[in-house]
């Protein structure tokens, strides 16, 4: 049987909100969509087959995690990443830019070589260029393959951004070259540029005249705040190219997502559903839901009556508040649970709403609440 070539549709939309699909060979992708992250060949917490249970169509891993645990080798020999985790979903891989910058011991960037940094397991030294990312995500078999950036340390320093994001593009463009042609997976170029509009524009364009499979827009949802997320997408919807997708990179809440979507954008990751199931947070369609707290002890109502989905009603607030308070692992699985489906909900009334043109009323019901 044929591989299904890489393709994009936008088959709706509302304004900017648009609804679409993407085609891959290990499924289609309904968007705007998200990712559960699966940063070392697993969802924390939780079996890939109730995180398919969940709505969850594609799911995320990571480049530099695996490269470090368990190497490259013993992924590539098996396969791939689909039969090392036994996950029949698409996944995407990132390039592992943002790790180098945010966990890596003494990192240094230079332009021909790439990252060169240490690992922050074991002090190894690896040199990551844009040609070994690329090589390593074919290795790991991966359906969406990210090019090599650098993601910068938050800095309002406007000369740093300009020469962080003419370093990315200048790898985006090795990244293609090293990608080369496969019609079956897609290659994602990153905007960087920071806060600064014409620095956005200008990788932009640089990237459209690359030519990728998507676009995808980073370095944000690291310290800075939504208004001025929204203010670079505000700048960003009206020059992204139409009929490819386009990816806000580590986003996040719901109200991000709703902001997000308003403005154009069809894929997101984020670890605050699993991060937050772990460490006793709920999201739900009331808002969110601190179990931990004292109040929740003797509260014997489930977190949401509507969850028909893994009998996740049948658990009481006041259990879920022992189980934490006790440290046992059973609280986190069923947060984590309970978290994902939440997001695939929201993603399902997402795209519910933008086909009967009724976001916007949506969204404003709910980008406070959530």
């Amino acid at each position: 049987m044929a591989l299904k070539k890489f393709n994009f549709n936008v088959n709706y939309t509302e304004n900017y909100s648009r609804v679409g699909v993407i085609e891959t060979g290990r499924g289609n992708i309904n968007t705007p969509a998200f990712m559960p992250v699966g940063t070392q060949a697993t969802v924390k917490g939780a079996f890939i087959d109730d995180i398919i249970k969940t709505g969850s169509e594609i799911i995320l891993s990571n480049t530099y995690h695996l490269m470090i645990r368990p190497g490259v080798e013993r992924i590539s020999n098996i396969g791939g990443l689909h039969e090392f985790m036994n996950c029949k979903l698409p996944i995407l891989t990132d390039s592992g830019g943002f790790q180098v910058m945010s966990l890596s011991k003494l990192n240094k960037i230079d332009r021909e070589k790439g990252a060169i940094f240490q690992s922050h397991i074991d002090g190894k030294k690896f040199i990551l260029s844009p040609e070994e990312s690329i090589r390593i995500q074919k290795s790991l078999n991966s359906d969406i393959v990210m090019v090599m950036d650098e993601c910068p340390k938050k800095t309002t320093d406007y000369n740093k951004i300009k020469k962080s994001m003419e370093l990315s593009n200048d790898w985006a463009e090795r990244s293609k070259n090293a990608f080369g042609s496969n019609p079956h997976k897609g290659l994602f170029g990153i905007v960087q540029g920071g806060l600064f509009e014409d620095l956005r524009n200008i990788s932009l364009e640089a990237l459209t005249n690359i030519g990728f499979d998507g676009y995808a827009i980073g370095g944000l949802a690291v310290g800075d705040t939504q208004e001025e997320m929204f203010k670079v997408l505000d700048n960003l919807k009206q020059h992204l190219p139409i009929d490819k997708p386009r990816y806000l990179m580590g986003v996040g809440t719901p109200s991000d997502i709703l902001g997000a979507v308003k403005r154009g954008i069809d894929m997101f990751d984020c670890v605050l559903p699993t991060r937050s199931g772990r460490t006793g947070l709920a999201f739900t369609w009331n808002g969110r839901v601190q179990i931990r707290n004292s109040r929740n002890q003797n509260d014997n109502s489930p977190l949401d009556s509507n969850v028909s989905k893994f009998n996740l009603n049948k658990y009481s607030r006041n259990y879920l508040n022992h189980l934490l308070n006790t440290n046992e692992m059973l609280a986190s699985m069923i947060l984590t649970l309970n978290n994902i489906n939440f997001y695939q909900e929201l993603m399902f009334e997402i795209r519910k709403n933008i086909k009967k043109g009724t976001f916007e009323q949506f969204h404003n019901k709910y980008i406070k609440l959530l």
